[in-house]
């Protein structure tokens, strides 16, 4: 059996969510299956860096971590993902038309 690692000193659910549900994010980590996805083999690649998604679900593991459902655009997959393998996707769009009014 795989040996779960623990960052022991970090509770991160003491804390609100870092994300919330529809947030556009973009994956800072390759992400590979960890034997918990079906119809994929072990260590295959579900998520690459830079793979952009949408917050779907906000759970917890070991009551320790937040753990966000992701639907990812390009792949269709949902992935469950630390918010430490996460990164707010900010519309550069509005930020630019807001800056010129």
């Amino acid at each position: 059996m795989a040996k779960i690692s623990r960052d022991s000193e970090v509770v991160e659910i003491s804390a609100e969510p870092q994300f919330d549900y529809g947030q556009k994010v973009r994956s800072i980590k390759t992400i590979r299956n960890d034997g918990t996805f079906p119809g994929k083999d072990i260590g295959e690649v579900l998520v690459k860096k830079g793979d952009i998604g949408y917050v779907t679900s906000i759970g917890t593991f070991l009551q320790q971590y937040y753990i966000y459902g992701i639907d990812i655009v390009e792949s269709g997959y949902r992935v469950g993902m630390r918010g430490k393998e996460l990164e707010l996707v900010v519309n550069e769009v509005a930020a630019v038309s807001g800056e010129a009014a």
